[in-house]
């Protein structure tokens, strides 16, 4: 039985049955919960290990339906500094939930009793590999292309209720076609030589 396991026990498809995709209407304290999670990051991880922290995913996209779990991107120096970064967080409540070649993620707020209150998805990353915020900044500069995206994440919700992979995967064309028109529009604004927005 999975609940007789331990979260970290788990295979991330467990981890999917046990919590699935459920979204709720913008919740305007997700900037605050951000915020204050940020803050508790910066405060146990050196500020030289850190080049950029951001709020990114749909809880920063203004108006719209999404999961109600707050994402934060992390962009650090070099390999070295994924590690140290990983390894802090992970002695400060933070789960590993996927690691791959230069891409960490961990999250905080599943628990076996299901999600806590606040939940959050921490991807650290290689600066510049930062998609994420062109696509957010995009939608909420394009109200009408944010409820398409909204109208998207709906349709896609019940059919992959506990597939969060197929949910991902369905939404991909869309991302990338709007992310690309940002990268175009914006051109350098989050160059890997501009910090100068360094917490988002």
């Amino acid at each position: 039985m999975i609940m007789s396991k331990k979260l970290e026990q788990m295979s991330l498809h467990e981890l999917w049955q046990l919590f699935p995709i459920f979204l709720v209407e913008h919740n305007t304290a997700w900037k605050q919960w951000y915020e204050e999670e940020r803050d508790t990051i910066l405060s146990v991880v050196p500020s030289e290990s850190i080049m950029r922290i951001s709020h990114i995913g749909s809880t920063a996209i203004l108006g719209i339906w999404a999961k109600n779990i707050v994402d934060i991107l992390i962009e650090v120096n070099n390999e070295s500094d994924l590690d140290i970064v990983k390894d802090i967080l992970t002695d400060n409540g933070w789960l590993c939930m996927n690691m791959s070649e230069n891409r960490i993620t961990l999250n905080k707020g599943y628990t076996e009793q299901g999600f806590a209150e606040r939940v959050f998805h921490l991807h650290i990353r290689m600066t510049g590999d930062h998609d994420e915020l062109y696509f957010r900044d995009y939608l909420n500069e394009h109200e009408e292309i944010a409820k398409e995206y909204e109208t998207l994440k709906v349709s896609l919700w019940k059919k992959f209720e506990h597939n969060r992979d197929g949910y991902t995967y369905a939404k991909t064309d869309f991302i990338k076609k709007y992310t690309d028109l940002a990268k175009s529009e914006y051109r350098g604004r989050y160059g890997t030589n501009d910090l100068s927005n360094g917490i988002l």
